[in-house]
């Protein structure tokens, strides 16, 4: 059992519990280990934590040897954007490729796979899955991660995610509370906001969250946006009206609310994480998630001073962190209830490709669930010049900059795979409004694939792919974002997203293998 040491009172006790922080290195530092004992209760893993399964399992077994009921949490939704398999790239699809495929069962089991590969790690509660309907296709920070446009297309597949991950004893978390597909903006950098009147987001936003609920997911996380029709003042994590009013009163929910991080531009640049946080706990949120960009003891010590300073000012009842700390520690114990495998490190290596031996969770020999899916996902589109790839071609990687929640260190495309397909593929990544020429000098003479992400988003990118496609009609596109023009090139493939498992099935469609 936990042992909380001695001296640490509840009140401190209750603000470290309901922290979520996260930390640097593939070990656990002497600063969190010591802090588990004073009462923290769940840990962030990101991408900078992440080696191999058994290292992985190594580092959470250090986390429970402290705490044995401890959380451990990660932003693992699988396609573009993954923390376990960081290196590689997913060997799963994400959401927009499961909505593009339309079938639930498909969906859960691809969530249940992804959950078994967590609790095989000793993961126990993951950051997914985005309940956003990308209803702007603008949308900078979700398009991808969301399974679609249509309301009960993402309400059918938000639930089933919810119940396949959460049946391999993983908690899910959906998010972004109450909706963050309908912003231009990205939270990371400034505040978003949504002016959709409150028919319009009863009817959209909030339908794949009460399907969320009735499916019963374990936590939800809050949103760092501005909805005017729902408060017209206080952003969705620091609303009560939001989080108390419609979540927890409207619609029923008595889960946990995690926020989004805390350190991202639209709290911390207005806020200020320590104000952010206080507000947070007393709109009726239960975790502060921090730690994507500051991972450090200070951090952890600041929010905790902040929570008890407020509370002894009067301006958090200690009622409200008291509660907010028991929803925390009673999903601890879910989890901990749920435990069925010791976390090992005999998770197989899975498919393999020139960008390593292995996936960082792999996959096994039981199912390939990830990469049906995917291919499951493709839509291949057919020109008048098309003639099958059948030597190897020159890989133009058009290549705009990741939001942050992606991330730049995973790779993508299709080189890596079509290189095992089709050996002495080569390939060059441009940016800009000379990609289109230069992309062209160094293809040189042989046949082109054009890979992109998001065309729609990047006027240089399709300007780029008209002069790749003027001087060579041949040209293969491959779009790994959402897909909005009209299919173009030779052969057009739309993957509906980076997913490694994703690129595997384009270069298979490319050569025809």
């Amino acid at each position: 059992m936990t042992t909380i040491a001695s001296g640490t009172d509840t009140l401190t006790r209750d603000a470290l519990a309901v922290l979520q922080p996260g930390f640097t290195g593939t070990s656990a530092p002497s600063w969190l280990l010591r802090r588990l004992g004073e009462g923290l209760a769940s840990v962030g893993l990101f991408g900078r934590n992440i080696a191999t399964p058994a290292q992985v399992a190594a580092l959470t077994a250090q986390l429970r040897a402290e705490r044995d009921d401890v959380l451990v949490a990660i932003d693992e939704e699988g396609g573009d954007v993954t923390r376990l398999e960081v290196r590689t790239g997913s060997s799963f699809p994400g959401n927009h490729a499961l909505g593009a495929v339309d079938d639930t069962a498909l969906t859960e089991a691809v969530a249940h796979e992804l959950g078994r590969r967590l609790a095989a790690c000793g993961v126990n509660l993951n950051w997914a899955p985005s309940a956003d309907i990308n209803s702007n296709v603008d949308n900078p920070v979700i398009g991808v991660r969301s399974f679609g446009a249509d309301t009960s297309l993402v309400a059918r597949h938000t639930a089933a995610y919810v119940s396949g991950l959460q049946s391999a004893g993983v908690a899910a978390c959906t998010k972004h509370f109450p909706g963050h597909g309908d912003t231009a903006v990205d939270s990371h950098h400034a505040m978003p906001r949504i002016d959709a009147e409150l028919a319009v987001l009863e009817s959209r936003e909030l339908v794949p969250f009460r399907a969320a609920i009735e499916a019963g997911t374990r936590a939800v996380m809050s949103a760092h946006i501005l909805v005017p029709a729902l408060d017209p003042v206080h952003p969705a994590t620091l609303s009560r009206r939001i989080l108390t009013g419609l979540l927890r009163e409207e619609l029923g929910y008595d889960g946990l609310i995690v926020t989004d991080g805390m350190e991202m531009q639209a709290i911390s640049a207005t806020y200020g994480i320590e104000r952010g946080s206080v507000l947070a706990i007393a709109a009726g949120a239960d975790a502060i998630c921090v730690g994507g960009g500051l991972s450090d003891e200070p951090t952890v010590l600041r929010l905790r001073d902040a929570l008890v300073a407020a509370v002894r000012s009067g301006d958090l009842p200690e009622e409200r962190l008291a509660d907010a700390a028991a929803r925390v520690r009673a999903l601890a114990a879910w989890t901990a209830s749920t435990q069925t495998t010791t976390p090992s490190a005999s998770v197989n290596g899975g498919g393999t490709s020139e960008r390593g031996s292995s996936s960082a969770v792999g996959s096994d020999a039981r199912t390939d669930v990830g990469l049906v899916a995917a291919r499951r996902a493709l839509k291949v589109t057919r020109g008048a010049h098309f003639a099958p790839v059948t030597e190897a071609p020159y890989v133009a990687a058009l290549t705009p900059v990741a939001n942050i929640a992606v991330g730049d260190e995973t790779p993508w495309g299709v080189a890596a795979e079509l290189r095992r397909l089709l050996p002495g593929t080569e390939t060059g990544s441009f940016t800009g409004e000379r990609a289109g020429a230069e992309a062209l000098a160094a293809a040189d003479s042989r046949r082109v694939v054009a890979v992109v992400r998001d065309a729609h988003r990047h006027t240089w990118m399709a300007e780029a792919l008209d002069i790749l496609l003027a001087a060579r009609p041949d040209t293969v596109v491959v779009e790994m974002g959402v897909p909005q023009s009209p299919p173009r090139g030779a052969l057009h493939i739309a993957t509906h997203g980076a997913a490694r498992v994703c690129g595997l099935a384009a270069a298979e469609a490319i050569a025809g293998a």
